[in-house]
Order: C-alpha cells, then sequence, then structure tokens
C-alpha cells in the first residue's frame, strides 16, 4: 500500500433519503414557515364545533337578525279606533247639586244603641252643614271615607240640643227624630267626636247658627201652613152655607 492510499480520507457513500408515499403539496411546503396546515387545522376545528354544537346556528341566526334590521322598514305610528265611543258623560247626583256648603270638619260619628245600652260607630269622614239655596233651610249630612256612605242626614230642627259628651271637651251629643241617613226616618241619639276641642268647638258655633236661622224659616213655614188651614176651613163653611136646604 502506498503512501497516497493511506493519507486519503475514506468517503462512504450515502443512501438516498427514501421516498415517502405523502407527495408534498404547496400546504406542506408553507407549513414549514407557520402557514397553511394551521389554517386548514383551524377550519377543520371550525366546522367540527359547528357539526358538533350550536356555533353555527346561533352565527347564521345573528347574521339572518342583522339583514332583517337592516332591510326592514322604518315603523309607523300604529293607531287603532275605539269599538265603542262615549258620546255622553255620565255624571252622578248626589242630591247636593242645589245646596251651599256651610261647614265642614272631618269627625267620627257613634249611634247609641238602645237595645245593648252601647255606643256604636257609624263612620269617619266629614261632617258638613249643607244649606238649600232656595228654602234657605240647613242640614246635616255626613258620609263615610272611601265608601261616601251616608251615615247622618237630617235638618237640624228647633228642638235639638246639642250637649257636651261627658269626660270630654272635643265630642257632642244630641238627639235627631228624623235622620233619613238609613232611607226611611228614625229617631235615633247621634256622638261626634272631633281632633280637638278647637274643632269641636267650632262644630257647635256652625251647628247653633244654622239651628237659629232653620228656626226662624220653619216658624214662618208653620204659619203658612196654619193660614193655608184656616182658608181651607173657611173655604168649607163658606161652602154650607151657600148649599141649598135639603128638600124634605
Amino acid at each position: 500500500m502506498t503512501t497516497t492510499e493511506k493519507t486519503e480520507p475514506k468517503v462512504e457513500e450515502t443512501k438516498p433519503a427514501e421516498a415517502t408515499d405523502k407527495p408534498v403539496t404547496s400546504s406542506s411546503v408553507f407549513s414549514m414557515f407557520g402557514g397553511g396546515a394551521k389554517k386548514e387545522k383551524k377550519e377543520d376545528d371550525e366546522d367540527r364545533g359547528e357539526n358538533s354544537g350550536s356555533a353555527k346556528a346561533q352565527r347564521e341566526a345573528a347574521a339572518a337578525a342583522k339583514g332583517e334590521d337592516e332591510d326592514a322598514p322604518e315603523s309607523e305610528d300604529v293607531h287603532f279606533e275605539p269599538v265603542i265611543k262615549l258620546t255622553e258623560k255620565v255624571e252622578t247626583k248626589t242630591n247636593e247639586e242645589s245646596e251651599e256648603q256651610l261647614f265642614k270638619m272631618r269627625a267620627k260619628l257613634f249611634k247609641f244603641i238602645r237595645e245593648t245600652s252601647e255606643w256604636k260607630e257609624r263612620g269617619t269622614g266629614d261632617v258638613r252643614l249643607l244649606k238649600h239655596k232656595e228654602n234657605g233651610k240647613t242640614r246635616l249630612v255626613m258620609r263615610r271615607d272611601k265608601t261616601l256612605k251616608v251615615c247622618a242626614n237630617h235638618y237640624i230642627v228647633p228642638d235639638m240640643k246639642l250637649s257636651p259628651n261627658v269626660g270630654s271637651d272635643r265630642s257632642w251629643v244630641w238627639n235627631a227624630a228624623a235622620d233619613v241617613s238609613e232611607g226611611e226616618p228614625e229617631a235615633v241619639t247621634l256622638a261626634i267626636r272631633f281632633a280637638n276641642s278647637e274643632n269641636a268647638n267650632s262644630f257647635k258655633d256652625a251647628f247653633l247658627s244654622a239651628q237659629k236661622e232653620n228656626e226662624a224659616l220653619f216658624a214662618k213655614e208653620e204659619k203658612a201652613e196654619e193660614a193655608k188651614e184656616e182658608a181651607k176651613e173657611e173655604t168649607k163653611e163658606e161652602a154650607k152655607e151657600e148649599a141649598p136646604p135639603a128638600e124634605s
């Protein structure tokens, strides 16, 4: 063996790389730089998610709603005609239209029950004195709160006596011979209580003043009735005198 053969390096033969069955595509090339393969994988994941869940349906619904909003016309004012037209206003009459209010005060009313000898509450509300515009007579009217049901309704006649309630400076007691709050005239004993003595005294002053005016009106009316009766009697007597004598 020569010197040249000893110093020459031995070159080993390299075998060519075995060819793979999978062909090289453009996506595999781009995958070397972080491109195509990842994108395809992302799209595959999205398709897989859509097929396995409701994400796709939700996106389609959102897109459809967006399209409807864009294409929908502007809303118009909608007007509906009433089925029944109220042409007349219904008025509730209280039989107080021809009267003027002289006094008004909040109070609580009681009625004396003779059978059990006890006081029973009749209602809480505004007690009022109403004067008729034509005949000038004044009556006492009281209605319950909320329901407005009448719990006292009578004229303030001359023979009424307003007495203080025993042991109280803010309440009064009186007898009414013809209270019509229940519909029919009824003789009742009533008591009324106010928030304080000042209100009670104000009611007393208004009550007595109305009673004095009514006394003059009732006296005048009584005289007119008496004169009317006398005229009737005179007419009867005259008719008897002018009548022809009965045949015998």
